[in-house]
């Protein structure tokens, strides 16, 4: 089941249209990743001080409908496929029943050194009940 979390459209969000700038839509699926982990009773800071970092390696995004200021927005996260030091999650932006992004993005662990690192055993399990 796809984790959801609610983010509200500021102007800080959009263009001089009122419209979301396409590049924060990224900042949206950052905070719903970084919530998720949260539920998972794991926070970024935790992680960081176990030397385990996790990066962004690719995204591939669909834009099908525009958001707007004001809008009430949900932005799901689900678990696509898992590796041992990496994750392929799908998340999408919601308004109400209509979905206004997909996104996959490829997840690396990494440690401070750039150097690949495994997934805590126990958090990949949680990511993927």
């Amino acid at each position: 089941m796809p984790f959801d979390w609610p983010v509200r459209v500021y102007i800080e969000d959009t263009d001089a249209g009122g419209i979301v700038y396409y590049a924060n839509y990224f900042r949206f699926l950052e905070r719903a990743r970084t919530e998720w982990l949260r539920t998972l009773n794991c926070s970024q800071e935790a992680l960081r001080q176990q030397d385990v970092l996790f990066v962004v390696r690719e995204v591939q995004a669909k834009y099908r409908v525009p958001a707007r200021l004001d809008d009430e927005l949900r932005v799901s996260v689900a678990v696509k496929s898992s590796r041992k030091v990496s994750l392929e999650l799908e998340q999408s932006v919601w308004r109400q029943e209509e979905c206004l992004l997909t996104a996959t993005i490829q997840i690396a662990c990494m440690n401070h050194a750039g150097r690949p690192q495994a997934i805590p055993v126990e958090l990949l399990h949680a990511m993927t009940a």
